[in-house]
C-alpha cells in the first residue's frame, strides 16, 4: 500500500549515535539493501560512508566525493532545509533521505528542523539512535547527554551484541527500555538490521533504471571488494555471513468502518515496540468522502484524507511494523475499532476532531507537525 498522498511525501531519517557506535556501518548496510529506493545521504560528519552516486548527483549544489566515485552532500544545520528542498524535488526521483548527525550532534535539533519545516514534499520518518552495547556504560559516563537522545528516539538500534554476554545484553536492554519506553529496540551486529524497519521496496518501474549513473551494487559488484575505512573497523567479506535482525509486520484488512475515537486511543497508546504504521483508513459516516492515509512513526503521527477513488471497495487496510510485537494482540484491538453494525447509522460531529488534530491543513501549521 501506498497512500496516493502520503506517498509523494520523502520520509526524513536521522541516524544519530556517538563516534564508533557503528551507525555508519549500520548505513552502509541500508545502502547495500535499499530495496530499488533512491536514498539521498546527507551527513556533517565524514566517515567511510558508501553513497549510491545517482541519488544525489547533480541534485543539490555541493556533492563531495568520497572514493570509488560515490558522492555524498555535507551540510550543516543552518543549510538543512535548502538541502533538503533539492533532494525532495520531482526530478530527483528521491525514494528516503538519511541524515547521518555527526556524533557529537545533537540529534533534537535535527528532528525539531524537519517536524518544524514547511516543505510539503517531506516528511518526518523517525530519529534512529545507534548505541554500542560494549560500551554502553562507558558511553553514558562520557556522554551524558545519552539518556536524553534515548528519550526522543523512534528507534533504538542496540548495536555490536555480538561481544557482549548473553547477561550484559539483557542489562542493557533494561536500561534502554527504562530510559526510552515506548521506544521500538532491535539488537544488531555490524549494523545489520533489516531495511524493512525503515522503507519499503520500491515500486517504480525497472525500465527506469536501465539508463542510470554508476550505482553502489556495481561498485561492489566484485566477489572481493571491501568497504576500507568503516569506523567500527569491520569489513564486508568480514561480516557477510551475520543475519541481520528481522523486523516483524501485521497486515490488518477491515471491511467495517472504523470508530474515530477507538482509534485515537489505540493509536494514543500503541505499545513498545511499534515503530511504522501506515496505510488507509475508512471513517464511515464520520467521513464518508475521504478516505485517510496514515503515516505513523515512534510517537509521529499524520494523516492524509483524500477522496475516495471512483469504484474503490471501501474498507480499512494497514500494516504495522515492529519489533517483539504481539501479533494477536495488536489484531485484537484493531478489531475492536471497527464500528459495530448498530452504531453504523450514529454519527457525533466531534468524533473526528482527534483525527483532524492529525491532518495537516497547511505547509506552514506548526502544530500539526507535534509528534504524539
Amino acid at each position: 500500500m501506498n497512500p496516493s498522498t502520503a506517498g509523494r511525501q520523502i520520509p526524513v531519517v536521522v541516524l544519530a549515535g556517538f563516534l564508533g557506535s557503528g551507525k555508519t556501518t549500520l548505513l552502509n548496510h541500508l545502502l547495500r539493501r535499499r530495496a530499488g529506493n533512491r536514498i539521498a545521504v546527507v551527513v556533517n560528519d565524514f566517515g567511510a560512508v558508501e553513497i549510491d552516486a545517482m541519488t544525489v548527483a547533480g541534485q543539490v549544489g555541493s556533492t563531495v566525493s568520497l572514493g570509488n566515485g560515490c558522492l555524498c552532500c555535507a551540510v550543516d544545520a543552518s543549510e538543512l532545509d535548502g538541502y533538503l528542498e533539492r533532494l525532495s524535488r520531482p526530478a530527483a526521483r528521491i525514494d528516503l533521505i538519511v541524515i547521518e548527525a555527526s556524533g557529537l550532534a545533537e540529534p533534537q535539533e535535527l528532528v525539531r528542523m524537519i517536524l518544524v519545516g514547511d516543505n510539503p514534499r517531506t516528511v518526518y520518518g523517525g530519529l534512529v539512535e545507534v548505541v554500542d552495547a560494549a560500551e554502553f556504560d562507558a558511553t553514558r559516563e562520557r556522554h551524558p547527554e545519552t539518556d536524553r537522545h534515548l528519550a526522543i528516539a523512534d528507534l533504538v538500534v542496540l548495536n555490536k551484541t555480538d561481544r557482549v554476554t548473553p547477561a550484559e545484553h539483557e542489562r542493557v536492554l533494561g536500561v534502554i527500555g527504562t530510559l526510552g519506553p515506548g521506544a521500538a529496540v532491535v539488537s544488531a551486529s555490524y549494523g545489520r538490521i533489516d531495511p524493512g524497519l525503515l522503507f519499503d521496496p520500491a515500486t517504480r518501474p525497472a525500465e527506469e533504471e536501465k539508463v542510470r549513473q554508476l550505482s553502489f551494487e556495481d561498485l561492489t559488484a566484485d566477489e572481493g571488494h571491501e568497504h576500507a575505512g568503516e569506523r567500527s573497523g569491520e569489513h564486508a567479506g568480514e561480516h557477510a555471513h551475520h543475519p541481520h535482525t528481522a523486523y516483524e509486520s501485521v497486515s490488518y484488512d477491515e471491511p467495517a468502518a472504523m470508530d474515530p475515537r477507538r482509534l485515537m486511543a489505540f493509536l494514543d497508546s500503541r505499545p513498545e515496540g511499534l515503530y511504522r504504521i501506515k496505510g488507509f483508513v475508512d471513517f464511515g459516516a464520520a467521513d464518508p468522502d475521504n478516505r485517510y492515509a496514515v503515516h505513523a512513526v515512534g510517537r509521529f503521527l499524520r494523516f492524509y484524507p483524500e477522496p475516495w477513488p471512483r469504484g474503490a471497495e471501501r474498507r480499512t487496510q494497514l500494516v504495522l511494523i515492529g519489533s517483539g510485537i504481539d501479533r494477536d494482540a495488536l489484531e485484537k484491538e484493531l478489531t475492536l475499532c471497527a464500528v459495530a453494525a448498530t452504531d453504523a447509522d450514529s454519527h457525533d460531529e466531534s468524533a473526528m476532531w482527534g483525527v483532524l488534530r492529525y491532518v495537516r491543513s497547511e505547509p506552514a501549521a506548526e502544530e500539526a507537525a507535534d509528534p504524539v
